[in-house]
Parts: C-alpha cells; structure tokens; sequence
C-alpha cells in the first residue's frame, strides 16, 4: 500500500465533513415552549415557512402527533419560453408529545397563525377515550 502525505489526501479533504459518521438531528425545526396556566398546557411551535394546510395533528395511544409537510417549486422561464432557472424545495418535519391516553381530540384547541401553532390542552387526566383521533386546527 503506498502512503500519501495528508497534503496529498485529497478525497480525504475534499469529502472530510460532508458525510456524517454519526446522525445529524435537526434542532432548529418545530422548536416548542411548553407551559402551563390555570390547569391548562400551551404549547407554541414555531413553523416558519409552513401554511395552515401544511400542517397536520392526530392523537394516538395518548401522544399528540404533529406534522409539517411544504413543498415549493418555482420555476423561470425568458420571453421564449426557455428555462432560466427552477428550484425546489421540500421538507417534513413532525414531533410528538406524550399527552396522556384520556385527552379527546375536542379538548385539544389548536391555533395557526403567522408561523406558529399554538396547541392548548388540560393539564388534569380525564376519562378513557378512543385509540386515534384527529385534531383540528383553527
């Protein structure tokens, strides 16, 4: 096997960083302030970029599942019809929160507005419900 001088790894550089060895986690996406007032949870997640539509919640097996999906293309043409330029841009983002089995999707309110989705839930354990439950966003 013939030995390079680091100077001389090349590939070694080129690519150093740009493959992960370990998973990356995204932390700048859906970040949430969780608190409490008069018996009640807040929870405000921040969703720049996101449209109302994009947005979906579920609860299941007592977790409040949400999901964010955005799709975006544009696309420029020149006064002949020619593609100039055109770019993409998709992502999904979700998080869950452990809410407890007994919550009811009526008694989840939840709120979009100028990037943020406000979710508002009782604090206090209520009666059985069923597994999965749609929740809707005003």
């Amino acid at each position: 096997m013939k030995y390079f001088p680091r100077s001389l790894d090349v590939f070694d550089d080129m690519f150093d960083g740009f493959f992960p060895k370990e998973p990356v986690y995204n932390t700048s996406v859906m970040k949430t302030d969780v608190y409490e007032k008069d018996g009640y949870y807040n929870l405000d997640i921040e969703l720049p970029g996101y449209a109302k539509e994009d947005v979906q919640m579920d609860l299941v097996d007592g977790y409040l599942n949400i999901k964010a999906t955005h799709n975006m293309s544009n696309e420029e043409k020149d006064a002949k019809g020619n593609l100039i330029r055109s770019e993409r841009r998709f992502g999904t983002c979700s998080r869950s929160f452990y809410v407890g089995e007994n919550i009811k999707a009526e008694d989840v309110k939840a709120k979009f507005d100028n990037g943020i989705l406000n979710i508002v839930l009782p604090s206090k354990e209520q009666k059985s419900i069923e597994t999965k439950q749609t929740v809707t966003i005003e």
